[in-house]
């Protein structure tokens, strides 16, 4: 009995959800979209806010001027990803989100992690836009907010969080909660308009640091550093200086930059999940992947080299480092210019996030996986009126009282976790054929009647089926995937992970003791690689899915590994209390599913969801 209940439930965990007929104007759009078309795409999905919210705090705190290395690690990263996200698409032949790809492929429990994650880095994102256009808003006019707020409030702010209560910024996002409620929403013309200043913004930006950059900032040393503290008229702290140079706080600054860098190229799954529309998607989906990353890399480098070339990195503010950069080399009528473009930026930025996040809220608790209530859509105004509050709500509180880069930190460490899944889904996925994907109850009862038989036979039969199966991992019988291989993929590359995570700790916290040769931790660390590279040698070995798809891993099953190696290697690179959060907003997660969600899914209701609404998701969803 209890071992049925334990079944039921693994079922549930797994449980697809099925996919509804195309709609018409879904058929439409077949492969309308260019190579072109989908590298615009792209790129005005990464090259939004993030350059405006991260470079000031991460140069000046994190790793210095080697931003720019932070950057590079952080694109390869992405690229990484993006071929296992392309993959994972493919095998989904409709427009969508990735929360939609991940429950309808990998099953329940798969979709509400990549959903729920995807809730924290819009809610997060939406705290995180909103400060930046309070900082920037608050330079342009003399810092006098945040002046009078620091003064008012900061000594009776805890440690943990921001200096000071941004009712400034609250009061931004509740007018722009109220305006979506109304049923406003950005026109894609006006994004057009906003996307052109923000490249604009971003070329004037490199262009400054080409005329007014001095190398010798990249070349800093103590006695700098002693000078700028004496003769500093600015208001703001300096920072640490590290050890100076291109690279003062060592390559482990440079990883904790990577980490905190690589959600600025979130944003090439926006063309994964497009790829129906595209015309020739074997081709155009991998190379407008690689192009348009490799663009946004090129703007990030620039950003963040003129940037750390115009002010030394220690004196960067890290509110709103533009304007205090042309301010801090005598172009102070620029940083008004400057300015109003990033204003209009982040305006844009903000209104999409936020709709972004009610849409999904909507759409997970449409399937029943959140409160049903949160579904209700206002008869009157067309709009999730309920959703809309509530997310507004919780997005406001967050940039009330949390600090800038806790908040970041959180953004990034989502965006890794939700490449890790993908990695492990794109590898455990190859392995598996669709109909072992959808095995029906009465297989699954016969296989465990099967079991049960054999567990009481004679010790020689025993032996026999040891011997199979020690067989099996190394030559298996079928040339096809079976139940079998399928279930020793999956527990190998959950025994990967672990290991990965375990080595990446160690490299992580003892990088010089292993490199040096400590006799326990290099021991450890080469017994962690051999484990590893057997593991991987047995999935190799296993028979791979036939399915064609329109386009396939290549070098399977070491890309994806190596990328799932890079995300955990940059998670572990995160704070003690981003953990800490990240714990809390997952255990919140888990209690709604388990308590509520596991027991109020679509597929209990199918034949009343025929419809996936799948083509207004591959314009609304995130």
């Amino acid at each position: 009995m209890l071992l049925q209940y334990a079944r039921q439930f693994g079922q549930k965990l797994v449980r697809r959800r099925p996919l509804g007929p195309r709609e018409e104007t879904e058929r439409h759009t077949v492969g309308c979209l260019n190579t072109l078309d989908l590298v615009v795409i792209g790129v005005r999905r990464m090259l939004g806010a993030g350059v405006h919210i991260l470079v000031g705090a991460v140069a000046k705190y994190i790793a210095g001027p080697a931003i720019v290395l932070s950057f590079l690690v952080a694109a390869l990263s992405s690229l990484l990803s993006g071929l296992c996200y392309i993959e994972f698409g493919a095998r989904v032949p409709r427009s969508g989100s990735m929360y939609l790809y991940s429950y309808s492929i990998m099953g329940q429990v798969y979709g509400f992690i990549i959903g729920w994650n995807r809730i924290l880095s819009l809610t997060v994102g939406t705290a995180c836009i909103a400060r930046a256009w309070s900082y920037t808003f608050d330079s342009l006019i003399g810092n006098h907010i945040s002046q009078a707020l620091e003064e008012t409030f900061s000594p009776y702010m805890p440690y943990y969080l921001a200096k000071y209560p941004d009712f400034f910024t609250l009061g931004l996002v509740l007018l722009l909660t109220g305006l979506l409620v109304l049923g406003v929403h950005v026109l894609p013309q006006v994004n057009k308009v906003f996307m052109g200043i923000n490249i604009s913004v971003l070329s004037f930006i490199i262009i400054s640091g080409i005329i007014k950059g001095d190398l010798h900032n990249w070349k800093l040393t103590e006695q700098d550093y002693t000078l700028n503290t004496s003769e500093s008229k600015d208001i703001y702290s300096l920072g640490p200086l590290g050890s100076g140079g291109l690279v003062p706080f060592g390559l482990d600054g440079v990883l904790r930059g990577a980490a905190l860098c690589f959600y600025m190229f979130i944003g090439f799954d926006s063309i994964v999940t497009t790829g129906e529309r595209a015309q020739n998607p074997q081709r155009s989906i991998p190379i407008s992947i690689v192009v348009s990353v490799l663009i946004c890399f090129v703007v990030y480098f620039g950003v963040s080299a003129a940037l750390t070339l115009m002010v030394p990195y220690y004196q960067i503010h890290p509110d709103s480092p533009f304007l205090q950069a042309f301010l801090y080399v005598g172009w102070g009528p620029a940083r008004y210019v400057v300015g109003v473009g990033i204003l209009c930026a982040l305006s844009s930025s903000l209104l999409n996030t936020m709709f972004a996040m009610s849409w999904l809220i909507y759409t997970m608790a449409e399937d029943g996986l959140l409160f049903r209530f949160l579904a209700r859509i206002n008869a009157r105004t067309r709009t999730h009126i309920t959703v809309i509050i509530i997310s507004g709500k919780l997005a406001g509180v967050l940039a009330l009282l949390f600090h800038f880069t806790d908040l970041m930190d959180l953004m990034s460490l989502r965006s890794l976790l939700a490449n890790l899944v993908v990695d492990f889904s794109v590898l455990v996925l190859r392995y598996h054929s669709d109909q072992n994907l959808s095995k029906n109850q009465t297989t699954e009862e016969e296989t465990e009647m099967e079991l049960v038989v054999k567990e009481s036979s004679l010790d020689s039969v025993l032996e026999g089926r040891t011997s199979r199966i020690l067989k099996s991992l190394w030559l298996p019988a079928s040339t096809i995937p079976t139940r079998k291989s399928g279930q020793i993929v999956y527990g190998c590359a959950f025994l990967l992970v672990l290991l990965l995570t375990i080595l990446s700790l160690i490299l992580a916290q003892w990088p010089r003791r292993v490199f040096s040769g400590d006799p326990v931790l290099t021991t450890v660390a080469v017994l962690l690689l051999l484990l590893i590279t057997g593991v991987t040698v047995i999935i190799w070995r296993q028979p791979q899915s036939p399915t064609a798809l329109h386009f396939r891993v290549p070098a399977l099953p070491v890309l994806p590994l190596v990328s799932i190696f890079v995300n955990v290697y940059l998670m572990v690179h995160m704070t003690t209390w981003t953990w800490v959060l990240f714990g809390i907003w997952m255990g919140i997660g888990f209690a709604i599913y388990f308590g509520y969600g596991i027991r109020h899914k679509l597929e209990e209701n199918s034949e009343q969801h025929s419809s996936l609404h799948l083509s207004n998701a591959g314009q609304k969803h995130p």
